[in-house]
């Protein structure tokens, strides 16, 4: 399932802990894809506390607590790190991280809390959901079949990457429009894992951030920058990578499509990709710029392919949002699209 839709699901979840009708959720994906990524951004978007709890790196005694003589009985001691309407809020976000890497000491110790919301005579606030995550078993990665009756106690969803939801989310967080320009141009090398030659250093939604960081630290430095790009992506997609950034010094002056000027579109798919990706940018820094946006229009009808066209202007209202549609120039650009939209959005029988 798609990020996008996945965050919606959260944010309903999330909602529904105070109408008493929350139920756990389990992520489940390769690594890097972004689960932990979405729950951090649910808990800020209702600007709640995210308490995450790495079961991994658990002993049962650390999520049950201690026990302590009380007189002839003995107590158990509430770990602080669990919500507490007091100190952290009486709403929130548990994020039970790794779960199927902790060991199953551990993960049977996580039963109640996750079921009853309660351990012994502690309980979860109300406004409390809790979410996890954990890698599949074929990822490689360190985990355990997760046992039925813990299984039993979430409702699952598989995170697959998706590039537009990405592109959202890279417009954002500031990411650097070559990369986004690169990505549409390779949309496959969004998220590339082959967990049978388990490599180290590869292309995902994660190290696509790191990416970002690396342009930011190396960039003025070629004799750096392929090394640093491969460390974050592979040997062989930072190379390509490498070449699809110094072919960018061919882009056409952003600037003057910006102000109207008679700009050509480049003949190259990827410069298009990454002219397309440059003013999606700019745009963003230009929102309130009606001109602008009128002039980004009016070159998005130059391209040869109209889907490249569609795609800049689809990018650019996840840039700007409503203000697009209130630039005289998008009915004019629509209108000459129109014949393409039908056809690509034509219901099946």
């Amino acid at each position: 399932m798609r990020p996008s839709h996945i965050e919606t699901i959260l944010d309903r979840e999330f909602e529904s802990c105070i109408e008493g009708i929350h139920t756990p959720v389990m992520l489940w994906g390769p690594p890097g894809v972004g689960k932990s990524q979405i729950i951090a951004g649910i808990a800020q978007r209702h600007n709640v506390p995210l308490i995450d709890i790495r079961l991994s790196q658990m002993e049962p005694t650390d999520l049950r607590g201690i026990p302590f003589k009380s007189g002839d009985t003995v107590k158990w001691s509430v770990p602080d790190m669990l919500p507490d309407a007091v100190r952290h809020g009486e709403k929130g976000i548990l994020f039970l991280d790794e779960i199927n890497a902790a060991p199953p000491t551990v993960s049977a110790a996580a039963y109640q809390l996750i079921l009853d919301r309660r351990l012994g005579e502690y309980a979860i606030p109300e406004g409390w959901a809790i979410f996890a995550a954990g890698n599949r078993q074929g990822d490689r990665g360190v985990t355990y079949a997760m046992p039925a009756p813990l299984a039993n106690r979430f409702t699952h969803y598989e995170v697959e990457p998706n590039l537009d939801d990405w592109i959202s989310w890279a417009l954002e967080h500031g990411i650097n429009d070559r990369i986004m320009g690169f990505l549409r141009f390779r949309p496959d090398l969004l998220f590339d894992y082959d967990p049978a030659h388990n490599p180290v250093a590869f292309p995902s939604p994660r190290s696509w951030e790191y990416v970002h960081r690396a342009l930011a630290k190396f960039m003025n430095r070629p004799d750096l920058i392929t090394d640093a790009l491969q460390a974050c992506v592979g040997n062989a997609v930072g190379v390509e990578l490498k070449a699809f950034i110094d072919n960018m010094e061919n882009l056409p002056d952003i600037d003057a499509i910006l102000e109207g000027q008679e700009t050509g579109v480049p003949k190259g798919i990827d410069l298009q990709y990454g002219v397309a990706a440059a003013l999606v940018r700019r745009a963003r820094e230009a929102a309130n710029q009606p001109k602008a946006l009128a002039n980004i229009l009016k070159y998005a009808k130059q391209f040869p392919q109209r889907e490249m066209g569609v795609m800049l202007v689809t990018d650019l209202h996840r840039a700007v949002g409503k203000p697009l549609f209130a630039v005289p120039e998008f009915v004019e650009w629509a209108n000459s699209v129109a014949e393409l939209m039908l056809y690509d959005f034509k219901p099946t029988t």
